[in-house]
């Protein structure tokens, strides 16, 4: 468990820096002092192509990677294209973990997710309980390519003896979020659709599915903290929930979110949709044993996101992926 911290003064590579946890990560960092942050956009460098991705780590010899790059999307895109789902994450992590053992990187944290879990497990859900049943269908192409990563860096660890830990943090939501209403995670959908709501006098919002899921929601600057913490604090091969430990039904998130956007009409139900997984909540003993304590209640952190986000739509360049 003891460990060195991180110095602040080396290289640390941000993979996926744009993105709603990436850019967190970014923002830690620099409040905690890290003077030589690397980062490249898609664009500039695209992690699921093997040379391009080696290329950059022999240039660049990151002294510590942080990989949260993924395609990642809500129940409809997951449902949809799960061969770009799996392909294409199973492609960043093989790269860029062998890339970063072929150049000594230090320290390596992946993010992984917590729908790696089966479906109908004992809930709340603890680290043991991976590969104990059934992936939930509607994500397993993403479940199962986080799965991989997470197994990818155990076995790096266990051959080559590098220093690769995994965290699964549970639904995340904060600044920079996806707000598009076709492929994002259902409180950025919802925050969308009851502003836009409020704006056109629509007089009711639908909410997909029955409205009885319960999920558990970690605002993602607290996940950000979580992943320095454990990059100072810990070294060994076990992996760790992430996530608030508390949990809400999807209509009552719904009602939440209605009252922070100040949306005056009625909120439907559509049970035609798809639920997902009937109950999520994490197990979080193992990290809070560490010392670490996830610090923004929901509603705060609901009313950060749509402040932010206010910002950004009126400006009209809120995320839309």
């Amino acid at each position: 468990m003891n460990c060195e911290p991180l110095d602040r003064e080396k290289k640390i590579y941000v993979a996926g820096h744009c993105g709603l946890v990436g850019s967190a990560l970014v923002r830690c960092l620099e409040r905690e002092g890290f003077s030589r942050i690397i980062t490249r956009t898609h664009g500039e460098l695209d992690l699921t192509r093997q040379a391009d991705t080696e290329a950059f780590f022999a240039e660049e010899k990151p002294d510590y990677v942080i990989l949260a790059a993924a395609k990642v999307g809500g129940i409809h895109a997951n449902d949809t294209c799960p061969a770009d789902f799996i392909m294409k994450n199973l492609q960043i992590e093989c790269n860029v973990i062998e890339s970063a053992y072929k150049n000594q990187v230090k320290k390596l944290l992946f993010l992984g997710s917590s729908c790696i879990y089966p479906r109908e497990c004992s809930q709340p859900i603890r680290e043991e309980y991976l590969l104990s049943g059934y992936l939930e269908k509607t994500n397993e192409a993403y479940a199962l390519a986080k799965i991989a990563g997470l197994k990818m860096c155990a076995f790096y660890n266990q051959q080559y003896h590098t220093n690769y830990i995994s965290v699964m943090p549970c639904n995340l939501y904060g600044i920079n979020d996806n707000f598009s209403l076709e492929n994002s995670h259902v409180l950025p959908a919802l925050i969308r659709k009851f502003h836009e709501a409020r704006l056109s006098g629509a007089p009711a919002v639908t909410v997909w599915g029955s409205g009885m899921p319960l999920r558990e929601f970690l605002n993602v600057e607290d996940l950000a903290d979580a992943c320095l913490y454990l990059m100072d604090h810990y070294e060994g091969n076990e992996f760790f929930n992430v996530g608030s430990g508390q949990e809400i039904r999807i209509l009552e998130l719904a009602e939440l979110v209605k009252r922070v956007t100040g949306y005056q009409g009625e909120v439907l139900l559509d049970p035609s949709k798809p639920d997902g997984t009937p109950r999520k909540v994490t197990d979080i003993s193992r990290i809070l044993s560490t010392g670490w304590r996830p610090k923004i209640d929901l509603e705060t952190g609901i009313r950060r996101t749509y402040e932010w986000f206010c910002e950004q739509y009126e400006a009209g360049t809120f995320t839309e992926r």
